[in-house]
């Protein structure tokens, strides 16, 4: 992870990631399910999920890091994060425990793509690109942002029939690692949901957005 934006205990962040030099990080069908198994095994522990979508060669995720005293549970491969909580006790935001988090998911899952694919090397750009999030309206907007990207880069016409995005587990309020009900919360219910993401424009997310997107 970069250390240009320090990730925090509490703060709201867009995170982003891209295949190594434009490289697909889903393959195939399985590997988007296989990622976001990985994903709630290693950072729902963490981090608290409002916002996901998965492309061909990037994703985005909208995330708030949880306070280090709220962390429970997360796998590294050979310990819990019990050991990795007291290991981090004197860092007040976590920073080495969250990005212990997104470097085991990130090597976890190119171990499985390079040992199913015959090839070697790194999957993923080196530095996970993230922003953090000042702000609700912020927060609508890159949700609205995230959810429509697939019709963007011309994955599908429609992004409500896009199957790697979180936009059907929050608009039918589906079982799921995002915090659907929250989301909703802040649009003010599922038809302001639903008409915001009709209308969204793009000139609202600009400032939120990496110079790689």
């Amino acid at each position: 992870m970069s250390n240009l934006t320090p990730l925090v205990g509490g703060q709201f962040y867009h995170v982003y990631n891209r295949g190594n030099n434009g490289a697909k990080l889903f393959l195939e069908e399985r590997n988007y399910a296989y990622f976001l198994q990985l994903y709630r095994r290693y950072l729902c522990p963490v981090a608290d999920t409002y916002a996901y979508c998965l492309l061909g060669n990037h994703f985005h995720l909208l995330v708030r890091m949880k306070p280090l005293k709220d962390c429970a549970s997360l796998e590294d491969g050979q310990s819990s994060v019990p050991r990795l909580i007291q290991d981090c006790a004197s860092l007040k935001d976590g920073q080495s425990l969250y990005s212990q988090a997104f470097g085991n998911l990130f090597s976890t899952y190119t171990k499985a793509i390079n040992k199913a694919h015959q090839r070697t090397g790194s999957l993923f750009e080196k530095n996970v690109k993230r922003l953090a999030i000042d702000s609700e309206r912020h927060l609508i907007h890159l949700v609205g942002y995230i959810h429509r990207n697939p019709q963007k880069h011309g994955f599908v016409e429609d992004f409500r029939r896009y199957r790697y995005s979180s936009y059907a587990a929050i608009r039918y309020q589906k079982p799921s690692q995002v915090l659907g009900g929250e989301v909703l919360a802040w649009f003010g219910g599922v038809e302001a949901f639903e008409r915001y993401h009709q209308q969204f424009d793009d000139g609202l997310i600009g400032h939120l957005l990496m110079e790689e997107d």
